[in-house]
């Protein structure tokens, strides 16, 4: 079962900082108890009500002394005083928060801070004084309720209408539609507001009951992972994950020799362009990105015949070596220069297994197979969302297929392989997930001219 533990990929210590509307406090509580132990807190206030989702809590007042928590276990909140008249907690300043950071560190302990509010609406946009995201925080987990769809924009059911109105371009009165929400999450003063740079940025779409309320939350994926670094789609009031969508990265081994064939496969013609070229057409078609091209025997060749595509080439000059090595370039790319003839500079290496800045999963793509369709990689990522699954293969008559998606949990292992081979050796270690595939052109190998004849006898699939 995916849990949301799992689906923000925790790690511990972290800080965390809930903002949004339609189930931050249900998120923050919920995360808490799935880690075990944790000390909540926030920077503006809570509701009195909140007090008993907690273990203990713990009242503090700005320039006294943290009081002593009884027992460094289980859920703790610490909040300032309780204000009588207003009838809820005051926050922390950032000198009570980065405290409890510290302690948070030192016990080795999650640190959630909800760090704005929403009157209980689906909807808001932030005010001008909010959210108040202290610096240190690792993580910020943007939340909406979608029971807010189709819903007039007014005061009644969006915290903030006007603003919000503003923020997504729909008129006040009218309906609140899913592209209106993703422009608000995806705006610098909407969900992106006062996020520290560096801080994962996690949109969490609750309330998502019905089938029709997950198709309207899939649909905004796309668009939301030019900003965030993943999308979870929930239901958190029955404790249910139903998808979490992430980057994905396609790499498409392109250094071989080909030296069974006789010359080089990556260019041989599919119905008008080289092999290579049609496997990046449809890895972007499908939207992996960033969409590598790992070079190495006929490099300049191949790289021209990618030429004006979106793509990233790395050159691998260990290709030699095996695949092996060209996996690794494209996990964690040490690039050599690209070809001037290629018309794509290398990207700026990394060694964090982030790819370019972002945490990504992958899908390895052979540049010999361009009877591959993106909706093979479509169903790929669909399958990968629904429970991040360590790998992810087609299954076609009961034998696995190409390509094969690997999360992210499996790059230290890939980076250290050598030789001449590639990521089936993980499957001893990891248990595959496949996808049922009627399609055994995903079988098939271009080994030979009499292959290459029967692979155009397939026909062409956009």
């Amino acid at each position: 079962m995916l849990t949301l533990s799992k689906a923000l990929r925790v790690s511990q210590p972290i800080s965390i900082a809930f903002v949004g509307a339609g189930g931050k406090t249900t998120a923050m509580f919920q995360l808490a108890r799935q880690l075990g132990s944790a000390i909540l807190t926030t920077t503006t206030h809570l509701g009195p009500w909140e007090i008993d989702l907690a273990d203990c809590h713990l009242q503090w007042a700005s320039g006294q002394p943290l009081p002593e928590i009884p027992q460094m276990g289980g859920v703790t909140l610490v909040t300032g005083p309780i204000d009588a008249v207003k009838n809820r907690c005051s926050g922390l300043d950032e000198h009570q928060t980065e405290t409890l950071r510290r302690l948070a560190e030192h016990n080795n302990l999650p640190l959630l801070i909800e760090a704005d509010g929403s009157r209980k609406l689906p909807f808001k946009a932030p005010g001008e004084h909010e959210p108040v995201i202290p610096d240190f925080v690792n993580m910020v987990v943007v939340v909406s309720g979608l029971s807010g769809f189709g819903q007039p924009l007014a005061e009644e059911n969006v915290h903030r209408a006007n603003q919000f109105a503003a923020l997504s371009g729909l008129k006040i009165g009218g309906k609140v539609s899913a592209a209106g929400l993703a422009k608000v999450l995806s705006h610098a003063e909407g969900g992106l507001k006062n996020i520290p740079a560096g801080a994962r940025r996690i949109a969490l779409l609750n309330q998502a009951d019905t089938v029709e309320m997950q198709a309207a939350a899939g649909s905004m994926d796309a668009d939301l992972l030019k900003q965030y670094d993943s999308v979870l789609v929930a239901s958190l009031q029955d404790e249910k994950i139903h998808a979490v969508f992430e980057p994905v990265t396609g790499v498409i081994l392109a250094a071989g020799e080909a030296s069974r064939y006789g010359k080089p496969k990556q260019l041989l013609d599919f119905h008008g362009e080289p092999f290579v070229r049609r496997v990046a057409k449809t890895a972007l078609a499908a939207g992996l990105s960033p969409v590598v091209v790992v070079t190495g025997a006929y490099a300049e060749e191949v790289e021209a015949a990618v030429k004006g595509l979106d793509v990233q080439i790395i050159r691998n000059a260990d290709w030699q070596e095996g695949q092996a090595s060209s996996i690794r370039a494209g996990l964690d790319p040490d690039p050599h220069p690209a070809s001037p003839l290629a018309g794509h500079p290398a990207p700026n290496s990394t060694k964090n297994r982030r790819i370019w800045g972002r945490e990504r999963n992958v899908i390895f793509l052979l540049a010999d197979q361009p009877q591959v369709t993106r909706h093979v990689l479509d169903a790929l990522k669909s399958r990968h969302a629904e429970g991040l699954f360590p790998i992810v293969a087609p299954l076609v008559a009961d034998r696995r297929g190409n390509p094969v998606l690997f999360d992210r949990v499996t790059f230290d292992e890939l980076c250290a392989l050598q030789g001449d081979v590639g990521g089936r050796v993980l499957f001893r270690k990891y248990s595959i997930e496949y996808v049922p595939w009627h399609d055994e052109s995903l079988l098939f190998d271009v080994d030979d001219e009499q292959a290459y004849r029967r692979l155009l006898a397939w026909g062409v699939e956009d």
